[in-house]
């Protein structure tokens, strides 16, 4: 019997708002069912730090990605629990 394989994708975004001191970021993620999860990151420049807006965006966007990551992860075990009828092994958020 050969393996099947199966090639899906997700359709991710990111996009940034900086103001000089803070970086907002907001991320969705648009999955095959038709979900689509969003959330949002922020970062803040300390005062005595240099103004590099690349660090910003990549503190706020792994902290909204990040928070996407919760919420599949949240999402899957609900899925779990629904099919099986009994409670999954979730991690504690």
């Amino acid at each position: 019997m050969t393996a099947m394989h199966t090639t899906v994708g997700w359709h991710v975004e990111l996009e940034f708002e900086e103001d000089g001191r803070h970086t907002r970021a907001v991320a969705m993620v648009r999955l095959p069912d038709g979900t689509e999860i969003r959330t949002q990151g922020h970062a803040t420049r300390h005062n005595v730090d240099v103004d590099q807006p690349r660090v910003g965006e990549e503190i706020a966007g792994a902290r909204a990605l990040n928070e996407i990551a919760m919420r599949l992860l949240t999402k899957a075990h609900v899925e779990i629990d629904d099919d099986s009828g009994r409670k999954s092994h979730s991690i504690n958020v």
